[in-house]
């Protein structure tokens, strides 16, 4: 029988997303859970709440400067967090925070047993920086994860793979002299997309250069050349054999995105979720887990993320 995969999902989770009409707006997880509770793998998941980080793991990425910001910020209840994509509102320090918990709760899951895979659709938010916020990205739960999977599993090398038509940069620049952090990201060319970062080279600093792959893709690209890129991440991870996989599922990469340039269909993200699987069984246990990230056409994104947790299970990959 298919091992059953986690999805983190409920009230306080679709809690975060802002207001007034904004891209990122709190609907975005009912959009998703509707779509896979349709899924016809969905007696092999198992969903659980999530919870709220404490500040301490926050501070796993953060500065304590920044995290007294949000706090502020929050209970002022208006201005910006960024430069004004992303704006604070009443509670968004809790809401945040729901994010970063729920992704730590699957990332305890998928490295205490006994189910090893995990998807949480509202994770994912790439673009804070270890000390400010960006593009929509209070906390950055990836870089939470990651400095959790190293300072409380023990782990060596972690590999970071993003689909977002966006570049990841706040994971990226966070661990860009940290060659323990492997990072392969297919995504939008900057010189179209912000946050205009990611060329091909940005390897890595220091005693991590090398050990990062930035692959820029023009305006328009579909499905063939996602996979030839994707072709390329496996050839990197098959050099550097990690003992965890997260995979940023961003569905803005899928043609019709209402602020992206891309072209893919559902079927890219069920191809790398399917081999990421594959792949976890042959270098960490089985261990992935799966962030929903970007997507701001609903109807894309509840195909997307439906088709990544289904590949988690055991679909098989339409592209060949």
């Amino acid at each position: 029988m298919p091992e059953e995969v986690i999805v983190v999902c409920g009230e306080s989770l679709a809690s975060y997303g802002f207001p007034d009409g904004h891209p990122f707006g709190p609907d975005r997880h009912d959009v998703f859970i509707a779509e896979l509770d349709r899924s016809p793998k969905i007696d092999q998941v198992r969903k659980v709440p999530p919870r709220l980080a404490t500040r301490e793991e926050i501070e796993y990425f953060h500065t304590p400067e920044y995290v007294d910001f949000v706090r502020q910020s929050s209970a002022d209840g208006f201005g910006s967090l960024d430069g004004g994509d992303t704006p604070a509102y009443p509670g968004v320090f809790d809401a945040a925070s729901y994010v970063v918990g729920g992704t730590l709760v699957a990332l305890e899951a998928i490295m205490t047993g006994p189910i090893h895979r995990a998807f949480i659709p509202i994770g994912g938010l790439h673009h804070a920086a270890r000390g400010r916020a960006a593009g929509f990205c209070v906390f950055n739960d990836s870089g939470v994860a990651i400095e959790a999977a190293m300072r409380l599993y023990g782990l060596e090398r972690v590999a970071y793979v993003d689909i977002d038509a966006h570049h990841g940069d706040g994971v990226f620049y966070g661990f860009e002299e940290d060659p323990r952090v492997l990072f392969a990201d297919i995504h939008e060319d900057g010189r179209y997309l912000y946050p205009g970062t990611g060329s091909r080279s940005e390897t890595g600093r220091g005693p991590a250069e090398g050990t990062k792959l930035n692959i820029p893709m023009p305006p328009g690209a579909g499905d063939d050349a996602f996979l030839e890129a994707w072709q390329e991440v496996e050839a990197y991870l098959a050099n550097n054999p990690p003992e965890l996989l997260l995979l940023n599922c961003g569905a803005d990469s899928l043609q019709g995105d209402p602020i992206t340039h891309l072209a893919y269909t559902e079927n890219a993200h069920g191809h790398a979720a399917t081999r990421l699987r594959e792949l976890s069984d042959e270098y960490c246990d089985g261990r992935v887990l799966g962030m929903g990230c970007g997507g701001y056409n609903r109807d894309n994104l509840a195909r997307a993320w439906t088709r990544s947790v289904e590949g988690f299970i055991d679909a098989p990959s339409a592209l060949t």
